[in-house]
């Protein structure tokens, strides 16, 4: 049987894990940035931080605001690969190939039926709280009736999965819980531009909407992982201020 490959952010995550048992990166040293580590893996952005985040969800490092990351364990606690299967950039990456093809597919032969029904889906989410699990069900309806409109069982069936795997996988499920957290929620404005493509039978239009859409999720999840290190940086700095005035003024 053919050995699974292993991701990219999971042989960052396994050198890492090896640079720190061969004392390159001893407990309570300082990684390099995610530019340095990213031209010296050749890798993107989004994978070495799905990295560190891998690391940081199993206590191996720590974000300090202003500093970087910082180990805080030996290598000997990495997680398996198994546990860290699916990270949300993998994810999404995957979702602008196939839901930008479905949507060009789409495009061509999408019928005034399943219009109407995006059109109602487009209302639904322009009228609901966004910060709610209906806008996230509300934002999977949507892409999954345009996988629906291709008259494609298949591409229906991988878009199911794909959104299915986003809150499956420990990794992935991390990453966009985060993001909710700090305010990521679907755009009614990206998820318009897409419809207005599929009724103008516009394929090129549509693939390009579909994929710009998914890219600027790429950016939110970049920016909601930032933001949620610099708050937990934060908190640590709170309780340290707190311990001290409890000593100052006990």
């Amino acid at each position: 049987m053919k050995q699974r490959q292993e991701k990219l952010y999971q042989r960052i995550v396994a050198a890492i894990g090896e640079s720190i048992g061969a004392g390159r990166y001893t407990i309570g040293m300082r990684l390099p940035g995610e530019r340095e580590l990213a031209e010296e893996f050749g890798v993107s952005r989004p994978t070495i931080r799905e990295a560190m985040i891998a690391l940081e969800i199993h206590g191996l490092v720590e974000a300090r605001h202003g500093s970087g990351l910082y180990v805080t364990a030996p290598s000997g606690q990495l997680p398996s690969p198994r546990e860290l299967d699916i990270g949300a950039f993998e994810l999404i990456e995957a979702r602008i190939l196939f839901e930008g093809e479905g949507a060009a597919l789409a495009a061509s032969v999408i019928d005034d039926e399943a219009l109407a029904e995006l059109d109602g889906l487009l209302e639904q989410m322009a009228g609901c709280d966004p910060a709610t699990p209906q806008a996230m069900e509300i934002d999977r309806h949507f892409h999954q009736r345009i996988a629906e409109a291709t008259g494609n069982t298949v591409i229906g069936t991988v878009v199911e999965t794909l959104w299915s795997l986003r809150d499956r996988a420990p990794l992935s499920a991390h990453i966009f819980a985060e993001a909710r957290r700090e305010g990521v929620h679907p755009r009614v404005d990206e998820h318009r531009s897409i419809v207005e493509a599929l009724r103008a039978r516009d394929a090129d239009a549509a693939r390009h909407a579909m994929r710009e859409h998914l890219k600027r999720v790429v950016d939110d999840l970049l920016n909601a992982t930032e933001v949620e290190a610099l708050r937990q940086t934060q908190s640590r700095i709170d309780e340290q201020r707190d311990a001290v005035r409890r000593r100052l003024h006990p």
